[in-house]
């Protein structure tokens, strides 16, 4: 199943996405869930597929406004340098835990919107990377139960200003730029992607290939990440860890390739979609 955050007639909402119609699940499950997230918290997930089945879609796909995936997370982990090519090419070592920092929901943005540069950089990166989103939350989460953890997968661009990103040892500025964090297209449930099924991520920029890697190729695992995280903080259903950018950054080519205004940058999982995303200034 695939899940949508939406707004259509200046009104958001959430719904299931069956060929190029939704289905409102908003209206569905009403006060019981009023948004995805909800949805989530609640255990609502299977009672939606059911509803899904039963229901009609009537509203066109292309006549609503994406919301990136889950508009109101509570927390958002993003882990980094955890692809080998990655971290050969920012000169950095293996470490022997996760990398992490954390994004703001503000900084999100959804398929079909425009990546925004800011007016204080012209240094901003692409980053292709696979999300997921916690269905069952938990604490100090054991890694053979992480998957049981997962409400579904999405695509995400972790895009970034490198000289802000770059300005200390701490990385929060240069990742946290106002709409930088492509988030979509939807959220494709656990119950579609079988616990470590081997997914290919691809980024592209104005169509040429520039990213390529397999999730075998993670250093830190799904579950690593899950168990490690959790032993810190509680996950919550609705929290987001985005799983590692593969090689290929732009700010690591000779020469450097930033995004720049008219550009469109996809980031597609063969399991999940195509996230696509067009650049403009602020």
């Amino acid at each position: 199943m695939k899940l949508i955050s939406y707004q259509t007639n200046g009104q958001d909402s959430y719904g299931a996405v069956v060929g190029e119609r939704v289905v409102d699940l908003r209206a569905v499950f009403g006060a019981r869930a009023p948004d995805l997230k909800a949805l989530i918290a609640a255990g609502l997930v299977d009672e939606a597929r059911t509803a899904v089945q039963n229901a009609k879609a009537t509203l066109p796909l292309n006549e609503v406004q994406l919301l990136p995936v889950v508009p109101n997370p509570g927390k958002i982990f993003c882990i980094g340098l955890n692809y080998g090519e990655h971290v050969r090419e920012t000169g950095k070592q293996v470490t022997e835990k996760p990398v992490i920092f954390l994004r703001v929901a503000d900084s999100q943005l959804a398929h079909g919107e425009d990546i925004v540069r800011p007016r204080v950089s012209e240094r901003l990166d692409y980053e292709g990377e696979i999300a997921i989103v916690i269905g069952q939350g938990g604490r100090h989460i054991a890694e053979a139960d992480a998957w049981q953890h997962i409400a579904g997968y999405s695509c995400y661009n972790d895009g970034s200003v490198r000289d802000w990103q770059l300005h200390t040892s701490q990385w929060a500025p240069g990742k946290n730029f106002w709409r930088t964090g492509g988030f979509g297209p939807w959220l494709v449930t656990a119950d579609e992607i079988a616990p470590d099924q081997q997914m290919t991520l691809v980024t592209r920029l104005n169509g040429q290939e520039m990213q390529r890697a397999t999730t075998d190729m993670m250093i830190h695992s799904i579950p690593r990440q899950i168990a490690y995280i959790s032993a810190f903080i509680p996950l919550e259903p609705g929290d987001v860890i985005v799983t590692g950018t593969p090689g290929g950054v732009g700010n690591k080519r000779t020469p450097p390739v930033f995004m720049k205004p008219g550009d469109v940058v996809e980031i597609e999982v063969d399991a999940i979609g195509v996230l696509r995303n067009g650049i403009r200034d602020e």
